[in-house]
């Protein structure tokens, strides 16, 4: 399996602030493997939230792939900062990079990339549209 390829903290374009829930940490004490996903998918929210790309809270693209690299052990009841980075485009697809910072101590819990698919209204694979790359160009320059 394919480690991420996550680049250093300064060249992250994007951050946002979560926060874990007390009740995210499984039967060992620590954060939910699961949790970690959610956490990707919030700051993708944030993301093309504020470069106003979403419809009705809709993603125009779903996942079709994910890979998370745990570095340390998470918890629950904490804030984060997740980064997050679009590294590639092509025509149906870009691929993004994470990673999830607690914030008390500035230790990285994880590592991760995943690729998203444009669809259309039905759920087929369709171009990205203009609006979607000038919103990813804007941010992420380029």
């Amino acid at each position: 399996m394919e480690t991420p390829s996550v680049p250093p903290s300064a060249e992250m374009r994007f951050r946002v602030r979560l926060r874990t829930r007390w009740s995210d940490e499984d039967n060992h004490g620590v954060l939910n493997n699961a949790v970690y996903l959610t956490l990707l998918e919030e700051a993708r929210f944030a993301y093309f939230g504020e470069l106003g790309l979403l419809r009705e809270n809709r993603f125009p693209f779903v996942l079709a792939h994910s890979n998370v690299l745990f570095l340390a052990p998470g918890r629950g009841g904490a804030e984060v900062d997740v980064e997050c980075r679009t590294t590639r485009v092509g025509k149906t697809s870009f691929e993004q990079v994470y990673r999830v910072i607690e914030a008390a101590s500035g230790k990285a819990w994880c590592e991760a990339g995943a690729r998203l698919v444009g669809v259309d209204e039905q759920g087929r694979k369709v171009a990205l549209t203009e609006v979607l790359l000038a919103g990813i160009r804007s941010l992420e320059g380029g």
